[in-house]
């Protein structure tokens, strides 16, 4: 299935489920104006094709520190000595292997990633810092800034409806 295959009500029930996907089928139907079992293909054949990847709960971390931890969260760029494409992967699948390590983007110009993280203090992310970026000789330069606030948090895609 391509981007371009889809139509208005494929665009609405994206729209819907990234913002709630926790609603019925015959939820969803109803406000798109269509039959649950046409809803029910049109998300499954959307799943199938990848452009859902996965579906889950967004937990609110600042309920959550007292009991969890992950009271810290830290934006962390990333410049390494070496950007062959096997030393990029190869940080890549390290970073994406270790449970703090929220998000990670490869980007350009600048640093060669940017991270987010959540650990559950200062000693956490110390350990983190020292498994991550210090044991690994191709990391060249490390620029943490630790957030004081969350002031937007989100994974919604704008979409052309």
């Amino acid at each position: 299935m391509e981007f371009s295959n889809l139509d208005a009500i494929d665009l609405q029930l994206l729209d819907l489920l990234q913002n709630d996907s926790s609603r019925s089928n015959q939820d969803l139907a109803a406000l798109v104006h269509t039959s649950p079992p046409t809803c029910f293909r049109r998300v499954k054949r959307m799943r199938d094709a990848g452009l859902i990847e996965r579906e889950i709960a967004v937990l609110s971390v600042e309920k959550l520190q007292e009991v969890a931890g992950h009271g810290l969260c830290a934006i962390v760029e990333i410049t390494l000595d070496r950007q062959d494409n096997a030393a990029l992967e190869a940080f890549e699948k390290r970073v994406a292997g270790d449970e703090a390590v929220q998000q990670c983007y490869r980007v350009s110009p600048g640093p060669d990633f940017c991270l987010v993280v959540h650990c559950a203090h200062m000693p956490d992310y110390l350990a983190l810092a020292q498994r991550l970026f210090t044991s690994d000789a191709n990391v060249r330069n490390v620029k943490t800034f630790f957030s004081v606030k969350r002031s937007k948090f989100g994974a919604r895609v704008p979409l052309p409806l």
